[in-house]
């Protein structure tokens, strides 16, 4: 059990999933493969993230009003204030939707693999895959709301000249950068081969690496 796994107390879907994992761990291992967890420091993540967001929605900002120009100059109103954050509350889940039906389509048993939940104390809902998939199948479910909701807004936004738009796509990049930390620390892992499987990990932030 991971270090901080006994430091606090496990709710019982995470303990139900550890489980599972150790589960999963004995039946790959029989079949010769190595176990290596790749988890990231959430309070860490968190001061990042934060200092990233800053510079970018500056250069996001003034490229919005060099590119737009008189499109940009009628900007967040009242009524676009009330759209920002009920987009933003919606699309935080639908982030998490997105990440459950991308991974569905190349689990084993699809919908059925796929676990949905809420932590309490950070107000944060999250979506899981109970099974272990391939390095290009996790990887893509992990970016996809990044792409969906963030990159592909943003590059909207420009076109049509919306800064409500702009700053959700932004807003929803950000979002998506613990999933990027953790895209670019399973890209950082030298395993010899690309040939190895992922698995999300169910307790703390961050993935199983089984390799052989």
């Amino acid at each position: 059990m991971a270090k901080a796994e006994q430091e606090r107390q496990l709710t019982a879907a995470e303990q139900r999933r550890l489980e599972k994992l150790n589960s999963v761990t004995e039946r790959l291992t029989a079949d010769g493969y190595k176990r290596t967890d790749l988890t990231i420091d959430l309070v860490k993540a968190n001061l990042v993230l934060t200092l990233v967001s800053i510079p970018l929605y500056a250069v996001g900002v003034v490229l919005y009003f060099v590119l737009c120009g008189d499109k940009g100059r009628d900007i967040f109103g009242t009524k676009d204030v009330l759209i920002f954050f009920v987009a933003y509350f919606l699309l935080i889940i639908i982030h998490e939707l997105i990440h459950g039906l991308t991974w569905s389509l190349y689990s084993p048993n699809h919908w059925k693999d796929i676990e949905f939940g809420f932590i309490l104390k950070t107000l944060t809902p999250y979506c899981t895959c109970g099974e272990p998939l391939k390095k290009s199948e996790y990887i893509l479910g992990a970016l996809m709301p990044l792409i969906a909701l963030g990159i592909i807004p943003t590059v909207i936004a420009y076109v049509i000249g919306s800064f409500t738009l702009l700053l959700i796509g932004i807003t929803m990049i950000v979002s998506a950068g613990g999933d990027i930390m953790l895209v670019l620390k399973l890209l950082r892992f030298k395993s010899g081969t690309d040939d190895y499987l992922v698995y999300d990990h169910p307790t703390e932030a961050g993935s199983v690496i089984f390799t052989r």
